[in-house]
C-alpha cells in the first residue's frame, strides 16, 4: 500500500493545527483526518463521528502501530511542507476562524 497524494488544509489554531486527505493507491481516499498539536508534540487523529454518549469513536484508522507510524509520518512531513510554504510566502497563510471546508471532519451520524 502507498500513500499516493496527501492534500493539507491548513488552520490558523492553537491546537487545531490543519486537515488532511490520504489517497491510497490512487485508488481509495481517507477525508477529514486532523493535525494536532499536543502536550506531546503534533499528531494526527483519525477521522471520527460523534456517538449518543458524547463520545467519538474512529470511522477510519491503521489496524496496527506500524501502519499508524508510517501514515503519521507521511502526513506531519506534508504538513511541515505547508507550513514551509506559507513561511516562504508561496501560499497565503490561514486565516483565524477560517470556516471548515471539504475537508473538515466526518459528518456526525446518529445511530
Amino acid at each position: 500500500m502507498e500513500i499516493t497524494e496527501i492534500r493539507i488544509t491548513l488552520r490558523d489554531d492553537e491546537k487545531l493545527r490543519g486537515f488532511a486527505s490520504i489517497t491510497l493507491d490512487n485508488c481509495f481516499v481517507i477525508r477529514g483526518l486532523k493535525i494536532i498539536s499536543g502536550a506531546n508534540g503534533i499528531f494526527v487523529a483519525m477521522p471520527s463521528r460523534k456517538r449518543k454518549d458524547g463520545t467519538y469513536q474512529d470511522i477510519a484508522h491503521p489496524i496496527n502501530m506500524q501502519a499508524r507510524q508510517w501514515m503519521e509520518s507521511q502526513v506531519i512531513g506534508a504538513f511541515k511542507q505547508e507550513q514551509t510554504r506559507v513561511e516562504n510566502g508561496e501560499i497565503p497563510p490561514p486565516q483565524r476562524g477560517a470556516h471548515v471546508d471539504d475537508e473538515g471532519p466526518a459528518m456526525e451520524e446518529e445511530y
